[in-house]
């Protein structure tokens, strides 16, 4: 496989610190950051790079292009990936956006024209590759067709609740037409209905406790519970990633199939804010209140700081 050079974009969360010694593990070296400030302070990045022995800390993301063959975006406010990826899809560089992709349908028609016109683009949450799903499809008999799954996660609805859309789609498989909102008990809880005519469930959103990541699948035959495991996701989701960044294969799944977890979040809240009424994945539209990375942005740094 093909060693690429890798430029961290955005200090925000805790994945940066988590994938790095990963990335370097799996073969590949990461030459260069970037820190927007949107959470840290000025300096932040020269720690950063300093800790993980990375020799440069660019000032502008211009800086970085021609040094990388490769970006990871951790920006935790979403609505900034678009601009942040623009001068590397210009530059033909690969690009991996971290969950959420995208927030409104403009930014995610953006990431699927640039997909279009050849960008090496993938993403999203590292439950879409996780080894339980691709464990159970292993061990699955495909003639004992699914009745329904049911999936969730805590914390929130839409940063870590978009985990849960990820790790449905990872079980049933691309093709959700549309979502109802079935409303909030203590979490939310979203109806999703594939193409096909199946139906998922997912309960998100912020509980007392922590939950960890799970679905209970029921087919025609069996009843599976699956849980987990946190510890084994990161390395999953980069070893399924970076071959394809590196072209040295094909995308695990098409960034456009990724994305329809963000548009069935997005039709989720659409449901819930219209009463509950079927949404139509296709019916979207730029006039629909998505989800805004600004305002959580700005929320996580008062959660980060101790405000």
């Amino acid at each position: 496989m093909q060693s690429l050079r890798i430029g961290i974009v955005d200090l925000d969360t805790s994945h940066p610190n988590n994938w790095v010694p990963i990335i370097k593990d799996l073969g590949h070296e990461v030459v260069a950051v970037f820190d927007g400030g949107t959470i840290h302070e000025e300096g932040y990045a020269s720690q950063f790079a300093k800790k993980h022995e990375i020799k440069m800390v660019c000032n502008s993301l211009e800086d970085m292009v021609s040094h990388v063959d490769a970006v990871i975006i951790h920006s935790v406010n979403w609505d900034l990936h678009v601009e942040r990826a623009r001068p590397f899809v210009n530059a033909g560089k690969a690009i991996l956006i971290d969950k959420p992709m995208a927030g409104n349908l403009r930014d995610i028609q953006q990431l699927q024209d640039w997909e279009r016109s050849g960008a090496r683009i993938t993403g999203g949450s590292s439950l879409s590759v996780c080894e339980e799903a691709k464990d159970w499809h292993r061990l699955h008999d495909p003639n004992d067709q699914i009745v329904t799954v049911l999936a969730g996660c805590s914390v929130d609805e839409f940063n870590y609740g978009i985990h849960a859309f990820y790790f449905l789609q990872a079980i049933m498989g691309a093709g959700i037409a549309s979502v109802r909102s079935t409303g909030v008990h203590l979490q939310h809880q979203i109806e999703l209905v594939w193409q096909d005519g199946r139906k998922g469930f997912l309960s998100v959103g912020n509980t007392k406790g922590y939950l960890p990541f799970f679905a209970t699948i029921v087919t025609e035959q069996t009843v599976k519970h699956l849980q987990v495991d946190s510890s084994r996701l990161y390395r999953s989701f980069l070893e399924a990633s970076l071959p394809y960044l590196a072209g040295d294969a094909d995308p695990f799944v098409t960034i456009s199939q990724l994305l329809e977890a963000e548009l069935a979040a997005m039709a989720a809240r659409k449901s819930f804010l219209s009463g509950g009424q079927q949404v139509d994945l296709k019916h979207l539209s730029n006039e629909d209140q998505g989800y805004e990375g600004t305002a959580f942005a700005a929320q996580y740094r008062m959660k980060v700081k101790g405000h």
